[in-house]
């Protein structure tokens, strides 16, 4: 793919010649007849290489170097110059120009040295790519050994755990029923010792959550893959999170692609992930808000979206969200599995899940997914799985 070209020269003839004649090479060339412009057109366009005159009426061409370097935009720049200026070169690139070059300019040399540019472009971006892979890498990694480690404890003290939480939601129970009986009635301080007994029983519900939750993650069972109506779906939670909805009087849009009816996947997990989803979204949203999912076909991939009008996931939070036991909720309100889990499920189906948000303009969840699995026969003799009953329970708070 050729770059795309920006030429500076107050020169018009000279400007037209040269946009011309690197046209004929099939480059995408853009001229611009001043330094002032040039700057402007960067700003509001991409450039890949920039060919700009270092004399010019107004602002000079390293002056418009320097400008265009302020805006944090990345097209190399290369300078032209006369045989008498090239002082103005060496000043250029010391000013963060690729290279300069001396009018009149040879047009093989000229190609040559864009496609110079474009390389360090491509290479600068390639790094950048495989940084980005490495980071993304590391952080899998420390997950996994962060899941190791949860399912090396998990199975075995959350059984241990639940034994004395079952004996003091017993105790808890008990103290309740005393309070309750007559002679109890009149007993200093009688509302305080309830409040105190409800609290204990919460507590116990939350804590019963948490290890339910870490068992449920680190016992994966297989995926039981089935033909799965995304809409469908989509449908069936929306019915399940209505009423917690309804009190604060949010709405639901669904718009799906008409050409999508089916795909392979999981639906029980599925559910679970979009009813996680679904449920953050509420709790994010305020009152009179709006929750989009939006079900799109892009080539062999479908895209469930879920957004809201929340207020939004702070910049700093966004790559946290995914870590085990991380929650921006009030403590007692989420234990920050949700999202770990559902990205575990979301992974272990072929797919990724990615979060965008701006804080003020709500949050926008977008799950990709394979829309036909490799091994579509044998998964088919697996035959479906029938999950409402068990969707309601695998809400995950996060």
């Amino acid at each position: 793919m050729k770059p795309k070209v920006l030429i500076v020269d107050d020169e018009e003839k000279f400007l037209s010649y040269l946009s011309k004649r690197l046209m004929n090479r099939h480059f995408d060339v853009i001229s611009s007849p001043s330094g002032e412009d040039a700057v402007e057109k960067v700003k509001n366009d991409g450039f890949d290489v920039v060919i700009m005159d270092v004399i010019m009426p107004g602002i000079s061409g390293i002056e418009a170097l320097t400008r265009i370097k302020e805006l944090g935009k990345k097209p190399e720049v290369i300078l032209l110059t006369a045989h008498a200026s090239t002082q103005d070169g060496v000043e250029g690139i010391k000013s963060g120009a690729f290279d300069y070059l001396t009018k009149p300019v040879e047009m093989e040399h000229l190609v040559s040295k864009i496609g110079q540019a474009h390389d360090k472009i491509l290479r600068e971006k390639e790094k950048k790519q495989e940084a980005e892979y490495r980071k993304r890498m590391e952080e899998r990694l420390i997950a996994a050994e962060r899941l190791a480690s949860l399912g090396t404890l998990a199975t075995g003290v959350a059984h241990e755990i639940n034994n004395p939480l079952a004996v003091i939601n017993d105790a808890a129970g008990l103290l309740k029923d005393l309070l309750r009986k007559e002679e109890f009635a009149e007993i200093p301080l009688r509302n305080l010792f309830e409040k105190s007994v409800d609290k204990i029983e919460k507590n116990v519900v939350r804590a019963k959550k948490i290890t339910h939750q870490l068992l449920g993650f680190v016992q994966k069972s297989d995926a039981a893959m089935n033909e799965v109506s995304l809409r469908e779906l989509a449908e069936e939670a929306i019915q399940w999170v209505a009423k917690e909805a309804e009190y604060k009087e949010i709405q639901f849009a669904l718009e799906a692609h008409p050409a999508l009816d089916r795909i392979w996947s999981d639906p029980y997990q599925l559910r679970q992930v979009l009813m996680n989803l679904l449920t953050n979204a509420i709790h994010a949203t305020g009152a009179r808000g709006k929750i989009t999912i939006t079900i799109e076909e892009k080539g062999e991939e479908a895209i469930l979206t879920v957004q809201d009008t929340g207020e939004g996931i702070p910049k700093e939070n966004l790559e946290r969200i995914f870590e085990p036991f991380f929650s921006t909720k009030s403590t007692g309100e989420g234990t920050g599995l949700g999202l770990f889990v559902a990205r575990g499920i979301v992974d272990k189906l072929g797919g990724k899940i990615e979060v965008e948000s701006q804080i003020g303009h709500g949050a926008s969840f977008r799950i990709t997914l394979p829309i036909t699995g490799p091994f579509e026969e044998s998964l088919k003799q697996q035959g479906g799985v029938d999950s409402n009953e068990k969707a309601k329970n695998l809400v995950l708070e996060t």
